[in-house]
């Protein structure tokens, strides 16, 4: 029986089974029974896409094979299409039938191969008829009813493969300091944080500075992030702001390390059109370049791109050299955390490239070891502690003092709050940026009283019935911390059975000491002390805090042989000691009373008894 071909529809007969059919390939395997197929339909994706195979009717074909279709317009060259040649005869097992021309020449050629013949190697070379044997098949071609197109690949630098789009899909916009996302972005006034804004700057700007990479730590709501967003502007306004990432432990698009190459990579390209270009190359070169680690994608998409512009005779201090990330203690997985600085220091700091690199975090575990005697980056960081070094208080009753004194021009009462309403708050800041930016959110609600709501943060107190929650940021910031610390110490195999919440409270109540009795006498035990009384072993003290370092730090002053733990936010404890703020979270003295007299009751009966007693 000879292979009939008709416009729009095909037919084909041969002798074969199974009795399925692929719907979009030619030639096809099929009953003994003839059926069509649409020419219109004949689309393969690359073989990446396999639709599933339609079984036939007894009567050979499916309803969907019958629709009228347009005719196909034949093809203008009727010579060599996609580089294959004149047809050859297909053969298949069991097959008298011999099918001696394609579909309008414009399908791949079938190929005899011989089991005892070394195989000839095809681009995306893949076997797609089910059951039948020495059939291999070239480059698939894409047809459409209208038009016909070739496109050919699959492989490594296919130029079917866009580069460039495929780096966009990769970064994170949310994550960029001119975000729409992040619009109006908390940032420094004019007149505030200056000595710490002009040190930041004069390091960005003195490129012969020894050290090229920057790191700012400190404590939760110490105004990193504001200082960051500062200088990202000033350094865009420069034109030196190569690239920014800010990292969101609430936004799941820019809470992992994963974007955050590409979108370095995404935001030097677009400052330099040769870049772009070498970046676009390496992409599709390498497709899977996503995949790898961070310091592989680090040298591919940045560190070879500037090479090769450097031996091309390029002046790379031309260029944009600024490299901003923000929030590195809000990344999810702290060895990615610590895979990113690692791959920072061998692919940036210890290749001969412009960049000068300025990381703002919390001193959590993965910066904080890298930044120690010992650590990795001790001696190339220049490191700026805002908790230790700058005391914002004067800041904060700048800020303050502007934001109420435009309240009052928003409602004409200038006379609206004191200065002493002002002090107050700022006491009660600890020197913490966040407790006055909180208070000033909380006050300005435009359809609030301000007066009443500012009456409401000086004088709140906890009471039943007290719907009032001025503190409600603060609060979320505080839970989370205390929550990531929580999983962290118990996930600790050697932690097992140990409520973390308890001990925590423990030490957090020797600050004040411990009451004695009904005499009001309290005593106050070291932190290294306490630990042992309440049977934990030698320096667990340092393990229970570990992920706790943004609110406190473990201190023994000179004139003190007690090691003792220090919070940084007043409000913190204020937290921890009223139940309608800390929830689920919050533990009662009794409870860490309680605790301590069964250790102690333990200490008694398993004390060995003195024989001359």
């Amino acid at each position: 029986m000879k292979a009939r071909f008709n416009k729009p529809h095909t037919a084909i007969s041969h002798r074969y089974s199974p009795t399925t059919i692929h719907p979009y390939l030619v030639p096809v395997m099929a009953s003994r029974h003839s059926f069509r197929v649409p020419a219109a339909n004949l689309n393969h994706p690359g073989l990446r896409y396999t639709p599933p195979d339609l079984p036939l009717s007894e009567g050979g074909s499916t309803s969907q094979f019958h629709e009228p279709l347009p005719p196909i317009r034949p093809l203008r060259n009727e010579g060599n299409i996609g580089g294959f040649s004149q047809p050859a005869a297909l053969s298949m097992p069991n097959n008298e039938d011999l099918l001696r021309q394609p579909l309008y020449q414009s399908l791949p050629t079938p190929q005899i191969y011989d089991d005892t013949a070394v195989p000839r190697v095809h681009e995306a070379t893949t076997s797609i008829l089910p059951g039948a044997s020495r059939f291999r098949m070239g480059d698939i071609h894409n047809y459409k009813a209208s038009h016909m197109t070739v496109t050919r690949g699959g492989g490594a630098g296919d130029s079917s493969i866009d580069g460039w789009g495929l780096l966009l899909k990769k970064t994170a916009p949310n994550a960029l300091h001119n975000s729409d996302a992040r619009f109006d972005a908390p940032k420094c006034d004019e007149d505030t944080r200056v000595e710490v804004t002009s040190e930041l700057m004069e390091w960005i700007e003195d490129r012969n500075a020894p050290q090229r990479f920057l790191c700012m730590t400190g404590a939760a709501g110490s105004g990193k992030s504001c200082l960051q967003q500062t200088a990202a502007e000033k350094c865009g306004k420069s034109n030196i702001l190569a690239g920014s990432f800010s990292i969101s432990a609430t936004d799941p698009t820019r809470n992992t390390v994963d974007p955050v190459i590409p979108t370095i990579a995404y935001q030097l390209g677009r400052r330099n059109r040769n870049l772009k270009s070498l970046i676009k190359a390496t992409i599709e070169e390498d497709p899977l370049i996503f995949d790898q680690s961070l310091e592989a994608q680090t040298t591919a998409l940045i560190v070879e791109p500037f090479e090769h512009m450097r031996k091309t005779g390029a002046d790379l201090k031309d260029l944009p050299y600024a490299i901003l990330i923000d929030g590195l203690d809000e990344c999810k997985a702290e060895d990615r955390q610590a895979e990113l600085l690692t791959a920072i220091r061998r692919c940036l700091l210890e290749n001969d490239l412009p960049f000068r690199i300025f990381i703002a975090s919390r001193p959590e575990w993965a910066i904080r070891t890298a930044l120690e005697p010992g650590g990795h980056l001790r001696n190339m960081v220049y490191h700026i502690q805002l908790s230790d070094k700058y005391d914002a208080t004067a800041d904060m009753r700048r800020y303050l003092r502007r934001r109420f004194e435009d309240i009052g021009l928003r409602i004409n009462n200038p006379n609206w709050f004191s200065e002493d309403d002002v002090e107050t708050l700022v006491q009660a800041g600890s020197g913490q940026f966040i407790y006055v930016a909180t208070v000033y959110k909380y006050v300005s609600e435009r359809r609030g009283s301000p007066a009443a709501r500012l009456n409401t943060v000086l004088t709140w107190t906890p009471h039943v019935g007290q719907v009032a929650k001025p503190f409600e940021a603060l609060d979320r910031l505080y839970s989370s911390i205390l929550l990531a610390a929580k999983g962290a110490y118990e996930a600790v195999d050697t932690h097992h059975g140990r409520d973390f919440l308890l001990l925590f409270r423990a030490h957090h109540i020797s600050i004040k000491g411990f009451e004695l009795g009904c005499s009001g006498q309290t005593t106050d035990y070291g932190a290294d002390i306490l630990s042992a009384l309440l049977h934990l072993e030698p320096q667990a003290e340092g393990a229970l805090i570990s992920d706790l370092h943004s609110l406190m730090a473990l201190e023994m002053k000179e004139d003190d042989v007690k090691l003792r733990l220090r919070l940084y936010h007043k409000s913190f404890s204020d937290f921890l000691e009223e139940p309608s703020r800390a929830k689920e979270l919050f533990v009662p003295e009794s409870r860490v009373y309680t605790r301590l007299a069964k250790c102690f009751m333990q200490d008694i009966i398993e004390c060995p008894l003195d024989s001359r007693a």
